[in-house]
């Protein structure tokens, strides 16, 4: 059974993370202390750190060369893509499997997940993959449609005998991941051990019991005042209505879902405090949009008096890239003061407070230039990481 003392005939399985920054590392850390008595061991590594001093990178390296599953998420900027591209090239073939998604194409070719290869040419279910890259072209819930094609694609893939199971794997891991709570990273990484378990690890293949990917509110609020939290629906928010307007408030769900929202939590608090409603609203993937037409507007009229986008991120495409044509349309028809806010991603609070140039040239690229684009106003930092308290951890700014 999940969560079980593993027989001690089952060697260990050492399970890396590789990903742009540490907005997952509690939940992957969660998840870690108890799959460990399973004997499976989890680390995630930041590229965001790798150019902060001190051997991150070095780290990365060895834990990749050591790892029996890779795993790598938002890598997609140059300079990360050409510090780690070696690594994983020589590690690719030696593992157990690696996962490579929603990065750059380099780094997505390198998948191989038993009979898939992701540099292989696409033929038959193979070539669904091509379908998930979406295009600025689409129309405003397309980061919606894409999400309920994620999830059936594994339904349509479950009868097709051979590589279609592991095309199925591929899609089922990107599902988990995408929803990303402790207990999903638990369940994803089970799955991957059950299906690609080798060497003196073979033990474990077919043997290794794990969840279906728990399904989450693809769009809805959130409150840290209420028992459930998050919902699709308003009546999560308190009734009380702010006597100083209505604030819109676009933040993320994977910080949600991580249990890694203090800073949000700060957020609501002082708006709330200075007579403001707040409307914590969220839409999974990278498109904001089916957010603030769900919550922020009613019969095509805006219900908000501004909308503040927490999220550190264009308002559609987030950080990989900006369809600032899509985003100017939407924000035309709320026609309210739009007010980007970020938490700082890269560095920690004390380091941006110490450092005379304020934001790393990327922060100031993906968290001001970009939603600037869009049509963004008054650039703040809200919050980020803190050393201060036992390690990382979110804090107001």
């Amino acid at each position: 059974m999940p969560g079980s003392r593993a027989p001690l005939t089952h060697p260990r399985v050492r399970v890396a993370f590789v990903t742009l920054d540490n907005h997952l590392k509690g939940a992957v850390e969660r998840a870690d202390r108890r799959l460990d008595e399973t004997n499976i061991s989890l680390s995630l590594h930041a590229a965001s750190d790798w150019d902060r001093g001190g051997d991150a990178l070095d780290q990365t390296k060895r834990a990749i060369a050591a790892a029996d599953i890779v795993i790598v998420t938002m890598l997609f900027l140059e300079d990360h893509v050409r510090a780690i591209l070696p690594a994983l090239e020589e590690r690719r073939e030696h593992c157990d499997a690696m996962v490579s998604m929603m990065s750059a194409g380099e780094i997505v070719k390198l998948t191989r997940m038993g009979g898939y290869r992701m540099d292989a040419p696409a033929r038959g279910p193979l070539a669904l993959l091509k379908r998930l890259r979406g295009s600025n072209k689409q129309g405003a819930s397309s980061g919606a449609g894409q999400m309920r094609m994620l999830r059936r694609l594994p339904k349509i893939l479950r009868f097709i005998p051979g590589t279609a199971q592991d095309v199925r794997a591929y899609f089922l891991t990107l599902q988990y991941w995408l929803a990303g709570s402790e207990d999903n990273v638990i369940a994803m990484v089970r799955a991957l051990i059950d299906r690609y378990a080798a060497g003196d690890r073979l033990t474990r293949r077919g043997m290794t019991e794990h969840a279906a990917p728990l399904e989450y509110p693809e769009v809805g609020v959130y409150h840290p005042r209420t028992d459930q939290r998050i919902s699709e629906s308003l009546r999560l928010l308190p009734r009380k209505k702010g006597r100083n307007g209505t604030v819109g408030l676009l933040i993320l769900r994977s910080y949600l879902l991580g249990n890694d929202a203090a800073h949000y939590d700060g957020v609501i608090a002082a708006m709330e405090d200075a007579g403001l409603s707040v409307i914590p609203a969220f839409a999974s993937g990278l498109d904001a949009r089916p957010a603030i037409e769900k919550f922020f507007l009613k019969d095509g009229k805006q219900v908000v008096d501004a909308v503040v986008n927490c999220t550190g991120f264009s308002l559609v495409g987030g950080p990989a890239y900006n369809d600032s044509d899509a985003a100017v349309e939407m924000l035309g028809q709320l026609d309210i003061p739009y007010i980007a806010a970020h938490a700082i991603e890269f560095q920690t609070l004390e380091e941006w407070r110490g450092r005379k140039q304020g934001l790393l040239p990327l922060e100031t690229t993906m968290m001001v230039a970009l939603p600037e684009l869009d049509g963004a106003i008054v650039p703040s930092v809200f919050g980020g990481r803190s050393e201060a308290v036992s390690g990382p951890t979110r804090a107001m700014a």
